[in-house]
């Protein structure tokens, strides 16, 4: 499916075309090349950086196996939870083929990273590592991958915002038939608005890659400066990004609803997050228990021949 998305104010206009390439018959969807791309990415650097915060990058690869798999399961997972009456079928059975079929898109980045989350924390527990080193390593990654990942929601058109006339506004017809089809355009002639370019949407995707992109930055920063505690990177970016999610998430027209309240369940996950981070903060930090020190090649060794 091709779609045109323009940005009238920036003078921009993109044709998209969510399939990248066809392989042995099969379609290969920009949605997953990027997702694939940001891990790549996300892994490359959190191995390069894994060793300045006391991880070996050999077990956090040896990790990996395990969390990436169940991250994604986990952001399929939270995501069915919250639209299950969209995969029952006309007749009423749930339709178990589209549940399992990602391709298109329908990925929770929460549910991810939840799932990770305890993975590494059971990961830490059964080898005898640290789960603060490790998280403090892996929310590198985790920004890396939303940044890029987000992109592909702009390929697929989704995850955007509400209307608006801001220079920076984003315009397409298969918007305006969406926002149509949910009863969100109060007459003909915001539709024909939106057609013309007079009027858009906030490109909510955007801000969220702004945002984790600023949050990348602030966090090398922060390790540059120098720890005060196992953990406080990991912690910082749980806050970072729960501010952030339930900031934005409040503009976009497409979110999971909390079991059919009127609360947006990214905006009640972000905002306690953030104030769970910012407690945990504030105690560990009046514990002052210090830092892990960069893992040596002699530490390494030591570390290996002690487990």
């Amino acid at each position: 499916m091709v779609n045109t998305v323009s940005f009238p104010g920036l003078g921009l206009e993109f044709t998209l075309n969510r399939v990248a390439l066809n392989l042995f018959g099969k379609d290969i969807y920009w949605y997953g090349v990027i997702i694939a791309f940001g891990f790549l990415l996300a892994v490359f650097y959190c191995t390069k950086k894994a060793a300045s915060l006391g991880v070996d990058s050999e077990k956090l690869i040896d990790m990996l196996f395990f969390a990436v798999p169940l991250a994604i399961i986990g952001a399929r997972a939270y995501y069915l939870i919250f639209y299950l009456s969209q995969f029952r079928a006309a007749d009423g059975p749930f339709d178990w083929g589209r549940a399992i079929a990602i391709r298109d898109g329908g990925l929770a980045i929460y549910g991810g990273v939840i799932a990770a989350v305890i993975t590494v924390a059971v990961y830490c527990k059964v080898r005898h590592q640290s789960f603060w080193n490790y998280a403090d390593v892996g929310c590198y990654g985790l920004l890396i991958g939303q940044a890029i990942g987000r992109w592909g929601n702009f390929v697929n058109v989704e995850a955007y915002g509400g209307l608006t006339t801001l220079p920076w506004r984003m315009c397409s017809t298969s918007i305006a038939n969406e926002l149509m089809d949910k009863g969100l355009l109060e007459s003909q002639e915001a539709y024909q608005s939106i057609l013309d370019g007079t009027l858009g949407v906030h490109p909510t995707f955007l801000y969220e890659s702004l945002w984790n992109v600023l949050g990348f930055v602030l966090l090398v920063l922060l390790a540059r400066k120098g720890r005060k505690f196992d953990g406080q990177i990991f912690l910082s970016y749980v806050a970072w990004y729960g501010i952030g999610r339930a900031i934005i998430e409040g503009m976009r027209t497409d979110s999971l609803y909390f079991f059919g309240t009127g609360l947006r369940t990214s905006q009640l996950v972000g905002i306690i997050s953030a104030v769970a981070a910012i407690i945990i903060m504030v105690i560990q930090w009046k514990r002052g228990k210090g830092v892990t020190p960069p893992l040596t090649a002699a530490g390494k060794e030591q570390e290996e021949h002690g487990n």
